[in-house]
């Protein structure tokens, strides 16, 4: 009797703290939980299923809140999801070719999920696993939490024992930063993680986000083929669709894309030789007034307009359709395992994986007109 009431009293614990959807039987397992972070205007609500965004709320230019971010009124949602919104994908984000590479010799068949390719991790990548809680602070000057999973040798086909870790942190004003860390365990092994949310800045229920004007700070992109497989080559952006070097509308080219329906490409983020954390991209909406700046190490930054979203009831109720937000994916390059020439993805017991990315949140902005 003594040991059901703890575990009761746990559960209710639980459940108050940290906003855990299922306290049944805590001892034996972790579960579905949805955590809350808050400083100033800006607050966020994440999942351990996928360590994954479930809402990101700031002011606009008049200082009413909107969740700005796609997504589910339901956990249970995010493990059905096929779009990916918000989570950490990996093992390796994005497409690797053949589902198949080579390491110090080694050939490694992955699990294909997209025709013959392996896109981000696999059927069951890093967004479809729960990973567990391995601190949670809510109170303080940087309120944060950090996610970790143990990925096993052999999963998905990915060589080696994996621990990692994703780590939301509000810091300054407005401003959120997710730290992502890898360390192989026992052999080497390609590690990209991404996070995959969807932004509309003008409101998650606002429609789509054409009118959303985009600056990204890559001259070069990674071209590829009809698969979306890069050929391993560079091409500039200058005089393409895919130049937003200067700030664009997403909407005002789109149309040249008729063969992925809108955007969905890698650009080389540009910086000077040794900088360590760059400027990849801004993005404007003129409506709100809300402004978002990325800044990364990561050496790529995939563009997606969310193309093929289709009929998709979300929040509330809303429907999502194609372009109902963008993504703003840093990461190592596609296909990178396949391609020497593209900066390496293999992570070592001696050579620890990390990626930063800072969200910066504002209703001014030194980068883009407001004319």
């Amino acid at each position: 009797m003594t040991k059901i009431f703890f575990v009761l009293l746990l559960c209710l614990i639980i459940a108050s703290s940290s906003g855990f959807v299922n306290c049944s039987d805590v001892e034996k397992e972790e579960k579905i939980g949805i955590f809350e972070l808050k400083k100033g205007d800006l607050s966020l609500r994440v999942t351990n299923w996928g360590a994954s965004i479930l809402s990101l709320v700031i002011p606009d230019k008049n200082g009413k809140l909107g969740d700005v971010v796609l997504g589910y009124d339901s956990v249970k949602d995010y493990s059905n999801d096929t779009t990916y919104f918000g989570a950490t994908v990996g093992r390796v984000a994005n497409r690797i070719g053949g589902a198949q590479f080579t390491l110090n010799g080694i050939y490694y068949k992955l699990v294909a999920n997209e025709g013959n390719n392996t896109l981000h991790g696999g059927a069951r990548g890093f967004s479809d696993v729960l990973w567990k809680v391995k601190r949670y602070q809510k109170e303080g000057p940087s309120p944060s939490i950090t996610f970790r999973y143990h990925s096993v040798d052999g999963e998905q086909g990915f060589p080696g024992d994996l621990l990692v870790t994703v780590s939301y942190i509000l810091t300054g004003k407005n401003q959120l930063v997710i730290l992502m860390k890898g360390k192989a365990l026992n052999k080497p092994t390609p590690v990209n993680l991404a996070n995959h949310a969807y932004w509309n800045l003008g409101g998650h229920n606002s429609g789509n986000i054409l009118n959303e004007v985009v600056q990204i700070f890559g001259s070069k992109i990674t071209p590829v083929d009809n698969k979306l497989i890069p050929t391993g080559k560079f091409a500039s952006v200058k005089g393409t669709a895919y130049d937003f070097l200067k700030p664009q509308t997403v909407g005002s080219r789109i149309n040249q894309l008729a063969g992925t329906k809108g955007y969905d490409i890698n650009y080389v983020i540009d910086g000077e030789k040794g900088q360590k954390i760059k400027l990849a991209a801004i993005v404007q909406d003129k409506k709100s007034g809300r402004v978002l700046e990325l800044f990364t190490n990561a050496p790529g930054l995939q563009f997606y307009t969310g193309n093929y979203i289709k009929d998709l009831k979300g929040k509330g109720g809303y429907v999502y359709n194609a372009h109902a937000g963008l993504c703003l994916e840093s990461q190592a390059f596609p296909d990178s395992v396949n391609h020497p020439n593209f900066p390496s993805t293999i992570v070592t017991q001696e050579k620890p994986y990390k990626h930063y990315m800072l969200f910066k949140f504002s209703t001014k902005n030194p980068y883009i007109s407001s004319k």
